[in-house]
C-alpha cells in the first residue's frame, strides 16, 4: 500500500523523497553494524540501501541535465503562408498597363478574408523542479516530527489502557456491612480496624511500582471483617487483598495477645522455611515461606468440591502491632500464579509504605 501510495508522487517529490530516506536509513544501519558491532548482515542491508540511493541520485542528476539542456521551443503560426517574392519592376509595370486597357474587367469572385493573425505560442510554466524537492523534504520532516512529538500530545497505548481503572475496594453497600453491625470482637478491641479500612490502605497507586511492576493496575481488590477460628468471634481478624497480573498481595490483622517472639516459637512446630527475625519501623518481624492452599470448585453436578492441594509458595513477613510487641500482629504476604517470589527488601518496603497508612494501627 505504501508502495503504491509513493508511486503515485510527481516524478521530483518522489525522487527527492526517496533518496532522503535511503541516505537516512542506510547510513543509520551502517552506522549499527559498524560502531555497535551488529554484524555483516545490517552492513549488507545499509549498503543496498546506499546503493540504491545513489541510483537515484544519478536518475535525478540525468534528469536535471536534460531539463537544462531543452532549449524554448518556437511556436509556428499555423494560419500564416509564408510571403512570395517581390515581383520585378518591368512586370508590374505590365500588368498595371493591362489592368488600365481593360473596358469591361470580367466579374472577379470575392477575395478570400485575410486571416487572422496567429496568437503567439503560449508556453505552459513547468514547475519548479527544486520546489518540489524541498516541499519532498519539508514533507517529510513534517511526518518525522509528528511520529517524534505525537506520542508526547496524544494518548499513547498505556494512557489509554490506563482508562480501564485500577478496581476500587469495595464500599459498605458491596460487603454487606452497611447497616449490619460489625462483630463484638470489633466493638471490644481498641483500634481494630476493618476489612474495607485495610483494603483502601492496601490499595495504593503505588503499590504497583513497589512491587516492581510499575505498569499493572489492580485487577481485583477485596476487604472482610471477620473473626480468627474457633475463637467464638472474641478476636477480631480483618483481611484485604489485592491482585495483579503478576503477584497479589493480602495483609491480615489478627488482634490476640500473641506476640512476635511466641510466633517464632510456633513456627518451629509448623512448615515454614526460610525463617528470618528483623526489625521494620521499630517493630519486631519475621519473615517466613509456606504454600498457599489450592482447593478446586466443581461447577457441575457434583456436591462436593475438589479436594484441597498445594497452591504456590508465598512469602509472609509478620509484623507486630507495635514496638512494645504487647500482642497481636499483621501478617503481609505475597504470591504469584506465574511468576517467582520478589526479593525480601520488596515486601519490606510494601510493609513500611502501607503499615504507616493502616488507621489505628498503633495500639
Amino acid at each position: 500500500m505504501l508502495g503504491f501510495l509513493v508511486r503515485l508522487l510527481p516524478f521530483w517529490v518522489r525522487e527527492p523523497l526517496l533518496i532522503l530516506v535511503g541516505s537516512v536509513f542506510g547510513v543509520r544501519i551502517m552506522y549499527m553494524a559498524v560502531v555497535d558491532g551488529e554484524g555483516w548482515v545490517p552492513a549488507a542491508i545499509g549498503a543496498v540501501f546506499l546503493l540504491a540511493t545513489a541510483l537515484r541520485v544519478r536518475i535525478v542528476v540525468k534528469a536535471l541535465r536534460a531539463r537544462r539542456q531543452q532549449g524554448p521551443t518556437v511556436g509556428t503560426d499555423a494560419g500564416t503562408t509564408p510571403a512570395a517574392p517581390a515581383a520585378h519592376p518591368q512586370t508590374q509595370t505590365q500588368t498595371q498597363t493591362q489592368t488600365q486597357t481593360q473596358t469591361q474587367p470580367r466579374p472577379q469572385s470575392q477575395a478570400p478574408a485575410a486571416p487572422r493573425p496567429a496568437a503567439p505560442a503560449v508556453r505552459e510554466k513547468e514547475p519548479n523542479a527544486w520546489g518540489q524537492a524541498a516541499a519532498a523534504v519539508g514533507l517529510f520532516v513534517a511526518l518525522g516530527a509528528a511520529l517524534w512529538l505525537g506520542p508526547k500530545f496524544l494518548p499513547s497505548d498505556e494512557v489509554g489502557a490506563g482508562t480501564e481503572e485500577a478496581v476500587s475496594c469495595p464500599g459498605a453497600e458491596e460487603t454487606g456491612e452497611n447497616g449490619e453491625e460489625l462483630p463484638r470482637a470489633y466493638r471490644t478491641t481498641p483500634g481494630a480496624v476493618t476489612g474495607e479500612e485495610l483494603c483502601e490502605a492496601l490499595n495504593r497507586p503505588d503499590l504497583p511500582a513497589l512491587l516492581g511492576t510499575p505498569t499493572e493496575i489492580a485487577t481485583s481488590a477485596s476487604g472482610s471483617s471477620g473473626t480468627a477460628p474457633l475463637t467464638d468471634e472474641k478476636i477480631a481478624q480483618p483481611e484485604a487483598r489485592v491482585g495483579f497480573d503478576t503477584y497479589t498481595v493480602d495483609v491480615l490483622a489478627t488482634y490476640n495477645k500473641l506476640t512476635i517472639d511466641q510466633y517464632a516459637n510456633l513456627m518451629k512446630y509448623g512448615d515454614e522455611t526460610d525463617v528470618k527475625r528483623l526489625t521494620v519501623l521499630g517493630r519486631p518481624a519475621i519473615l517466613s515461606s509456606d504454600h498457599m492452599m489450592s482447593i478446586r470448585i466443581d461447577l457441575g453436578g457434583s456436591a462436593s468440591g475438589g479436594p484441597v492441594g498445594q497452591g504456590p509458595l508465598a512469602r509472609t513477613l509478620t509484623v507486630a502491632l507495635d514496638e512494645k510487641d504487647g500482642g497481636g500482629y499483621y501478617d503481609f504476604t505475597v504470591w504469584s500464579e506465574s511468576a517467582g517470589l520478589p526479593d525480601d527488601r520488596v515486601l519490606v518496603d510494601v510493609v513500611e509504605t502501607v503499615l504507616p497508612a493502616i488507621p489505628h494501627g498503633n495500639v
